[in-house]
């Protein structure tokens, strides 16, 4: 799968109660959630998101609750790729899960800046800054982790049998 788009930057330890505040959490409408995504850690995401599509981020992203209506906010609210030096474990799965494709890649998270323009290929894990010329190679999706963030999700590539 092939991702371009422009980026907005987070930092460190972005966790799940800033991706979705618990007060939010009463709702499993898709919308309703993405409508709320980060309003606690940038009022400017829910406009920036129209045009910049991939999040970057630092260490730890997705810490917190392992509540699933994190990344799912996330990948409704248009972001289609998240890059960071590393994610909480219960989030990595749980993005899988709902088919928000990430990637662990510490050299691109460094290197690249918010508002820079992005390319990158799930198949060969080639993450390119289009803004620097910079390249970075992380380790590309394995072919099942693939069909499931193409079906949109472990439910959905279920029931297309991409999974079993």
């Amino acid at each position: 799968m092939l991702f371009n788009g422009k980026v907005i930057k987070y930092k460190d330890n972005v966790d799940t109660d800033v991706i979705i505040p618990a007060r939010y959490l009463n709702t499993i409408d898709k919308k309703e959630l993405a409508s709320h995504c980060m309003e606690d850690l940038d009022t400017s995401f829910k406009e920036r998101v129209k045009t910049n599509k991939i999040i970057v981020a630092g260490n730890n992203f997705g810490c917190g609750s392992s509540r699933e209506h994190a990344p799912l906010a996330i990948k409704e609210s248009g972001v289609e790729l998240v890059i960071a030096k590393s994610f909480a474990r219960i989030f990595y799965r749980n993005a899988i899960n709902i088919g928000l494709a990430i990637f662990e890649c510490p050299e691109a998270a460094d290197a690249i800046s918010d508002g820079d323009e992005i390319k990158a290929d799930s198949d060969t894990g080639i993450i390119e800054d289009l803004t620097t010329g910079k390249q970075f190679k992380t380790k590309p999706f394995p072919e099942f982790i693939g069909k499931i963030i193409a079906d949109g999700g472990l439910v959905e590539a279920i029931k297309k049998g991409s999974v079993k």
